[in-house]
């Protein structure tokens, strides 16, 4: 396979507290759901796709990096105390200037890769690009405002017809030259919105939802993908 786009990135360094008392003795990836862990079905529906997956690792970081490994990460980026975005700044992979494909690790979903890229790609290879859902009952998400594909809000509160789906592509140097440094992907976005830089896709998952909370783990336990 001839794809651009060689990384990934799965955030999976939360506690998962809405996911207690399953969350007291594993990290949150490493919940079963549907006969696998979380992290095992994100790692397995993208490493047909990308030939290097990294995946961020804090809470209990030595059971979840063991099993990651295991199951063909190409690394395990320590973040244990620090932000969501933190590792764009402060580690080697900052210094890539190519798009990484980014997603938490409570995302079930299925994507096709070949039209995102494409997506990428038309919209002039952003340091940024969010690729949205449309919003799910039940299901949390940041509202996206846009004008043609250019972000221009993104809020909690206020609905629109999109939300964020927790996946993106991101050029971890590009944004390291563009943004000063932050924790979070809330700072990041502003940073980047202020300049007219983010952008959103075209290209939705074929379906999609998220695991953050015990009562949705059984409610989409019988869902196939």
């Amino acid at each position: 396979m001839n794809r651009i786009i060689k990384h990934a990135v799965i955030l999976a360094a939360g506690r998962g507290m809405r996911l207690a008392p399953l969350t007291d003795s594993l990290p949150k990836p490493m919940v079963t759901f549907q006969g696998a862990t979380l992290i095992a079905r994100g790692i397995a529906g993208l490493i047909q796709q990308l030939p290097s997956i990294h995946v961020t690792v804090g809470y209990k970081k030595a059971m979840l990096a063991q099993h990651v490994v295991e199951l063909g990460a190409a690394s395990v980026i320590n973040t244990e105390g620090r932000g969501n975005a933190w590792w764009l700044y402060h580690t080697l992979l900052s210094h890539l200037d190519e798009p990484v494909v980014l997603l938490t690790c409570d995302n079930v979903m299925r994507l096709n890769f070949d039209l995102l890229e494409k997506s990428y790609f038309d919209l002039g290879a952003p340091p940024c690009m969010l690729v949205p859902v449309r919003p799910v009952a039940g299901l949390e998400g940041d509202f996206i405002f846009r004008e043609g594909s250019r972000v221009t809000k993104l809020d909690r509160h206020s609905p629109s017809d999109i939300y964020c789906s927790g996946v993106q592509i991101i050029n971890p140097a590009r944004v390291r030259a563009l943004t000063s440094p932050c924790e979070d992907f809330y700072g990041l976005w502003a940073q980047l919105m202020a300049q007219g830089l983010l952008q959103v896709s075209d290209v939705y998952p074929e379906k999609w939802f998220s695991i953050d909370t015990f009562e949705q783990l059984q409610r989409y336990a019988q869902v196939g993908l």
